[in-house]
């Protein structure tokens, strides 16, 4: 397994699959064809699950970024003989541009090398491992490069300087000299299709510059926020794009499975799949990040998922696999050691048998964040939004594992119930569309059952605060939600008494929040966790405590890698970043706290503005 933190690593995408590039060039997670794939490279979890490396023999130093507004990656290695560029991209299709990213990607990860001055020797190293490393496949050196064969899977490895093969390990020694520029081409196949075929060096070139220009397009096309912020919120962006799944507009919660959130523990879990969880911030986050288009095509990925479960008596299913699939079992991979000895490495996740009551509302708050497209949806897809409410109606009343997905008994969690009441709130205020207007009455009568459960049942005098769940003094960083979902204004003194009481006994000593306090059925103690930290400044803006809301931003903000990447957690002491990675829902979160904070800024300014021209009269 590769001891490097989780920090050093880069990113690609082609809106399809991902691939997690090291900061020494090394190809350590890449899943072909699908987010959800197995591995064809796995050493971020195990040696023996293969990677792809290029770096320089000699000692060296190097620094990354992304090339402009794209996903395309640049490392730079300086040694004392010279230095070196290395180019990485997972290939869009060709020619794809603005809303069309990723329409005809086929799998292929395009690496080039440019030596900028001086003579640098380069170590290559590909070793193949399909299936999390189950597979040692055979490799055969060609005249075009290298063809490889294990269970159902087959690639090409395009390139014009030859490797010596031994056994599943191809191995180049490279001298190149300033001006020199090679590219190397590795494409996927099932091996029930026509073998992939192998690339010229100018075709590489060529479909690198091409993936550039689609990216660039995409961003000029989408990206216009003007606040604060401007770069990581655009860049975060790029990344919710990234973690996206073409064919169907399925958003990963990240590109990786059982990183930790605690190192050597079993807070392990596979996160590869779509939460209905994260839909309405998501879609709240590519209006302002992105683009309208692309949060319409999520939610109707979601509506349809989701169909007919509530017909058939079933609650809705809490995650979906990237094509909308519902059956997610879980399984473990023991020939694998782990990120840092954490184990167990998972394949699937069990989360998806849980009930959970909030995803009716992230439904139906989605729902309302798009109003438009609803009159473009057929009559059952709005039909199964009504009925979405009146499950939340029906169901409100009974415990769940709540949003953290506890593993212990149900409880009566206040977000589950909060968001019950966002489910009929919104669908109210949807009923026209949703042609579902005599629903209304009993949504009405239930909305203000929740609001008075939650007022008596949610308040704990003993914390001064808003609770985790139902007769609990227990802090929980979801009761931040109480005023970004409007059931209270931001400035309502119980908000702000939960407020206080989150940052004074639910942050550590750098302000970052943690999820909850009090046991969750699992060992060990999970760091701080970022999303909860930009809720706090979310709330904090709209409370009208903007200094202090961007203070709490930049904490959270400030534990980006230098190129913008954020995870799950932060680990205690350290400050190392910790779980799946990049994180869907920090980058959600960091954009919706700008945003909120924007607006915060705009309305002292309007304010101010309106008392200089009453004086002025």
């Amino acid at each position: 397994m590769t001891s490097r933190t989780i920090a050093d690593y880069g990113l690609l995408s082609d809106c399809r699959t991902a691939a997690l590039v090291s900061v020494a060039g090394s190809v350590d997670w890449l899943c072909l064809p699908r987010f959800d794939s197995p591995s064809v490279f796995g050493r971020l979890l195990g040696e023996q699950a293969g990677f792809w490396s290029i770096a320089p023999v000699a000692a060296y130093s190097s620094t990354r970024r992304y090339l402009g507004s794209t996903m395309v990656l640049e490392t730079s290695f300086r040694t004392e003989g010279g230095e070196v560029t290395l180019t990485d991209a997972l290939a869009l299709g060709d020619g794809n541009r603005g809303h069309d990213l990723g329409a005809g990607a086929s799998g292929a990860l395009f690496r080039q090398v440019t030596c900028n001055e001086g003579i640098v020797e380069l170590d290559v190293v590909f070793v193949p491992r399909p299936e999390y490393g189950l597979i040692r496949p055979a490799v055969r050196d060609g005249s075009e490069g290298l063809l490889v064969r294990g269970g159902a899977t087959v690639l090409s490895l395009s390139s014009s300087v030859p490797f010596a093969v031994e056994d599943d390990v191809a191995r180049a020694r490279i001298v190149i000299h300033a001006g020199d520029v090679l590219g190397f081409a590795l494409e996927h196949a099932n091996s029930w299709e026509a073998e992939p075929s192998f690339w010229s060096q100018e075709e590489i070139f060529r479909r690198l510059a091409d993936t550039w220009e689609g990216w660039t397009s995409w961003s000029k096309m989408h990206q216009s926020y003007a606040g604060p912020w401007r770069d990581i919120v655009e860049l975060s962006g790029r990344v919710l794009q990234a973690l996206t799944f073409f064919p169907t507009g399925a958003i990963v919660a990240a590109p990786t499975t059982s990183l930790p959130e605690v190192i050597g523990g079993q807070r392990n879990w596979d996160y590869r799949y779509t939460w209905v969880r994260d839909a309405s911030m998501t879609l709240q986050a590519l209006w302002v990040s992105a683009c309208p288009d692309e949060a319409g095509k999520f939610f109707r990925f979601l509506a349809t998922a989701g169909l007919g479960q509530l017909g058939q008596g079933q609650e809705l299913q809490i995650m979906y696999g990237v094509g909308g699939e519902r059956d997610l079992s879980k399984r473990e991979l023991p020939h694998l050691a782990g990120w840092r000895s954490s184990l167990p490495v998972r394949v699937g996740n069990a989360a998806w048998r849980q009930s959970q009551l909030d995803v009716y509302g992230e439904l139906l708050d989605a729902a309302a964040t798009l109003p438009e497209y609803l009159a473009e949806m057929d009559p059952e897809t709005r039909r199964f939004l009504a009925d979405a409410a009146d499950a939340a109606a029906a169901r409100w009343q009974s415990p769940d594992q709540g949003i953290w997905e506890v593993r212990g008994d149900p409880r009566h969690y206040l977000y589950s119930k909060l968001m019950c009441w966002v489910a009929v709130d919104r669908a109210i205020s949807l009923a026209d569309l949703l042609d579902a207007t005599d629903r209304v009455p009993l949504w009405r009568d239930v909305r203000d059952q929740i609001a008075a459960a939650i007022q008596k049942e949610g308040w704990s005098e003993k914390a001064n605060a808003y609770t985790q769940a139902f007769g609990s003094d227990e802090l929980d960083a979801s009761a931040l939600m109480l005023s970004i979902v409007d059931f209270l204004p931001g400035d309502d003194p119980r908000m702000l008494a939960t407020i206080d009481a989150i940052e004074r006994r639910l942050s550590d000593e750098r302000g970052l929040v943690y999820r909850y306090g009090g046991e969750d059925g699992l060992p060990g103690t999970e760091g701080a966790f970022l999303l909860c930290t930009f809720w706090l400044a979310h709330a904090l803006a709209l409370a009208g405590y903007v200094q202090r809301a961007r203070e709490v931003f930049d904490s959270a903000a400030g534990f980006a890698t230098e190129l913008g990447l954020l995870s799950e957690e932060v680990a205690p002491g350290s400050g190392e970043l910790l779980g799946n990675f990049p994180q869907a829902f920090s980058h959600i979160g960091l954009v919706n706290a700008a945003w909120a904070i924007s607006q915060a800024e705009e309305k002292v300014r309007s304010s101010e503005r309106k008392t200089r021209g009453q004086e002025m009269v």
